[in-house]
């Protein structure tokens, strides 16, 4: 049985809705003091090294991920998806090839981008208001990839056939993934696939 993760859609969003509807907050701060806010900026996950941790299909990164893929379908700006996408610093640790770097912006990233919007396209076509009921991952069917397989030099976990569900007036439709593959525990997609619905 497929695993689904549960993905609000509270923060998805017609397509049709634009920028310029959003509410403006202005915010009036007085302060007699002077302070001195210091941040850092989280670490790529692709520069550290993998783990066997199975990943799951639920829980708030899973979630935030499978929302920014549904906004990317829904504005028709595939970059929206990227945190989605496997980590280039971790295709280079994977990849036995000599220029995973090319290979994966002209070929993986390209493809991606493509599909994107050929979801954004279809769902164009559909009408209606979607809503996102959630993405559902094959999880019974992950495989631990070894080093050798795939033209890789790293392993990782491995999994077919998920697919993005969403419905419009009731009515269920869904956009397939074509192959999601873990770093440190996480889901990623290597490859979405054209839509089927």
């Amino acid at each position: 049985m497929a695993a689904c993760g549960t993905v609000s859609s509270n923060t998805a969003k017609s397509s049709s809705v634009s920028a310029a509807s959003s509410p403006t907050i202005t915010s009036t701060t007085t302060s007699t003091t002077t302070s001195t806010t210091t941040t850092t900026s989280p670490v790529d996950p692709g520069l550290l090294p993998q783990t066997r941790i199975r990943p799951s299909s639920s829980g708030k990164s899973f979630d935030n991920n499978a929302n920014l893929l549904w906004s990317a379908i829904l504005s028709g700006d595939p970059q929206v998806g990227d945190p989605f996408f496997f980590p280039l610093a971790a295709y280079m640790q994977v990849k036995a090839i000599s220029d995973p770097v090319h290979d994966y912006d002209t070929r993986l990233m390209y493809a991606y981008h493509m599909d994107l919007l050929s979801d954004h396209e279809q769902l164009a076509k559909l009408g209606g208001t979607p809503k996102l009921i959630g993405l559902e991952v094959p999880q019974s069917r992950a495989e631990w990839i070894l080093p050798g397989e795939e033209y890789n030099k790293g392993s990782y976990w491995r999994v077919y056939g998920s697919e993005l569900t969403f419905s419009i007036n009731g009515v269920s439709h869904h956009f397939p993934i074509y192959s999601l593959i873990s770093w440190r525990g996480e889901w990623y997609i290597v490859h979405l696939g054209p839509p089927t619905s």
